[in-house]
């Protein structure tokens, strides 16, 4: 080997000594690099766990750059300025109240500074709500009620939502559209107070009373209510008659209420009742009467007699349509009785009159008692005096008592306060008039009452008066004429 050789081996292998310094010293930068930016990273990382974002707010109040500890400082030392705003307009200025945030709130802050957590720096605005875990009572309850208030008195000036709905016009379902207003949807506002109570202040977004739509399930449901109740009828019974009244007859009109109950306007109803009120009923209305001798006259109806209340048997028979009854009675009746009662409602027979009854001819001063359509007793009697206009009352009338003993006591022609004792009594009239036994008449001729009759009553000769009110029954009709 010659010396070039040699050299040029020993040159070779400083150069690549020399490349391998360098690759070393490359390396070692690189690390060192390295380390600084992990140490960079996990600084930063470090620093943003354990800090909130620069645009991060809670209950209102910026806690950007600030570790949980400095945030709740800094919450605790805020105040509530108690403005409530729905949409722009203010409409509560309270006075500003200290938070009630205590130190039992930091886990709360730590667990929103977690959530709000970014590997790198936001500056992405954040507001969080934070619920304290001491209840504030004014913010909860006081002002929250305040509110309430200040929104339904505001409601009271604003525009009501009309609510589509199915109604009856003119015997046709119709449906109204709905119109919107203007009151606030003061549940729903106050929910959203709920959620934003701990805030300085709180903006509420306008919400308002939605009416209920057309194709709403609640209109539909009203729309078939209503087609159910013109296919209704009512068996309207009075006496032993019974009238089928039909709702697409007499129901022109009718609503509906938001809880489903059919109010109806009657007056069509009201015509229907009073028609049948004038057919069957009997008040002050003649009677047709066979007399004992056959004979048929016509009697004028006086205390025995009904009629119905056509106003409250309107209001029963409406009653009966918008409940969905299907039949129903008459049990509203009235009349000329003692206490305004109707008489004879449940007599049909004989015109109204039955077959039990007693008769008083003035022309013949005689009665006649009759059980089931027998006669049961009969006799001359002496009614009220003629000459001095104290006839016995002519008409239909009815049994009102009986009493055994009574003491009459009144005033007559001549005997302005008169007091008798009589063994049988038993009324007929309001004013006083009635069957009694008269012992101390001598007179009992069929011409007496002319000039010597009664004070208006019916003298029963002692004898047969006892028979006479053992035959005579309470409510039963007397006809005199």
């Amino acid at each position: 080997m010659n010396n070039n050789t040699i050299n040029e081996s020993v040159e070779e292998v400083d150069k690549k000594r020399v490349r391998s310094s360098k690759r070393f010293t490359n390396w070692k930068l690189i690390a060192a690099g390295g380390g600084i930016i992990a140490l960079l990273i996990g600084g930063m990382g470090y620093y943003q766990a354990t800090h909130f974002n620069s645009n991060v707010t809670i209950n209102d109040t910026k806690v950007g750059g600030l570790n949980a500890d400095q945030a709740i400082q800094k919450l605790k030392a805020s105040e509530l300025e108690n403005k409530v705003y729905v949409g722009q307009q203010q409409i509560l200025d309270e006075k500003d109240t200290q938070t009630e945030l205590t130190e039992k709130d930091l886990p709360q802050v730590k667990k929103l500074l977690k959530s709000q957590w970014t590997f790198f720096p936001s500056s992405k605005e954040k507001n969080y709500s934070l619920l304290l875990e001491k209840a504030d009572q004014y913010r909860g309850e006081t002002m929250k009620k305040l509110v309430e208030e200040k929104l339904v008195s505001m409601n009271k000036e604003l525009k009501a939502p009309q609510d589509a709905m199915a109604k009856l016009e003119q015997g046709k379902v119709v449906i109204s559209k709905s119109v919107d207003g203007k009151q606030y949807d003061v549940t729903s506002l106050l929910e959203d107070y709920d959620k934003q109570k701990y805030k300085s202040e709180i903006h509420l977004k306008s919400a308002y009373i939605q009416p209920i739509k057309e194709d709403n399930p609640i209109v539909k449901k009203e729309e078939k209510a209503l087609q159910d109740l013109l296919q209704q009828t009512v068996d309207y019974k009075v006496q032993n008659e019974v009238y089928p009244l039909k709702a697409k007859d007499l129901i022109q009109n009718a609503s509906m209420s938001k809880d489903m109950k059919i109010t109806i306007d009657a007056s069509d109803i009201k015509n229907k009742i009073a028609g049948i009120n004038n057919a069957k009923s009997t008040l002050n209305k003649d009677f047709t009467f066979k007399t004992h001798s056959g004979s048929v006259i016509s009697v004028k109806g006086q205390g025995y007699g009904w009629a119905l209340d056509v106003e409250k048997e309107t209001q029963q028979v409406q009653q009966a349509f918008e409940k969905g009854e299907k039949s129903l009675s008459a049990s509203n009746i009235h009349g000329n009785g003692w206490s305004n009662e109707g008489i004879g409602y449940e007599t049909t027979s004989n015109n109204g009159i039955g077959d039990t009854y007693a008769e008083v001819s003035i022309a013949e001063q005689q009665i006649w008692i009759y059980k089931d359509g027998n006669l049961a007793v009969t006799t001359n009697v002496v009614t009220g005096k003629h000459s001095t206009s104290e006839d016995t009352s002519p008409g239909v009338w009815y049994v009102l008592y009986k009493r055994s003993p009574y003491t009459l006591k009144g005033s007559a022609v001549g005997k302005p306060d008169y007091s008798v004792k009589v063994d049988y009594w038993a009324p007929f009239t309001n004013s006083g008039q009635g069957f009694h036994d008269a012992g101390w008449r001598t007179d009992w001729a069929n011409n007496a009452y002319l000039t010597g009759g009664s004070g208006g009553c019916v003298n029963l000769p002692p004898s047969i008066a006892k028979t006479v009110y053992d035959n005579l029954s309470t409510y039963e009709p007397v006809i005199i004429y």
